[in-house]
């Protein structure tokens, strides 16, 4: 992947044992994509466009709380990769909301909010409409 197609706003390695970046994962944030490459011979990408992502999620395990890295797991409306988890990064709190705002910027961008990427009800109705509790 060559500087010059994308203008990055954040980038940084999946960390490994004591918080180093030694891995052959590497994330990308642009304005409008989250970029994932993995592999060093054979290497992969995946890329999900922000307005998609409908959830987000911290997770601080001990381990990587230690060296000030984190997780973040992304729930996308998206068939190839529904979550999305951007594993043992630095600074995690501060990823988080760089992606928060360049979120938000897309789905205005878009029109587009969490509601109006979720289907309809599975059901037809909520467990409380029956008295019984069961949905037949």
């Amino acid at each position: 992947m060559k500087k010059d197609l994308f203008e990055y706003i954040w980038t940084d390695k999946k960390r490994t044992i004591f918080g180093l970046p030694i891995s052959f994962t590497r994330y990308f944030l642009t304005e409008t994509k989250f970029i994932t490459r993995k592999g060093l011979l054979s290497v992969e990408e995946d890329e999900l466009e922000l307005y998609r992502v409908t959830d987000k999620k911290l997770v601080l395990p001990f381990g990587q709380r230690m060296f000030g890295c984190g997780t973040i797991v992304m729930n996308v409306r998206d068939v190839d990769t529904p979550v999305k988890e951007i594993k043992s990064v630095k600074a995690p709190r501060e990823v988080l909301e760089k992606l928060d705002k360049y979120i938000n910027i897309n789905r205005d961008k878009y029109r587009t909010r969490g509601r109006d990427m979720i289907g309809g009800d599975f059901y037809g109705g909520h467990v409380d409409d029956d008295p019984d509790g069961y949905i037949d």
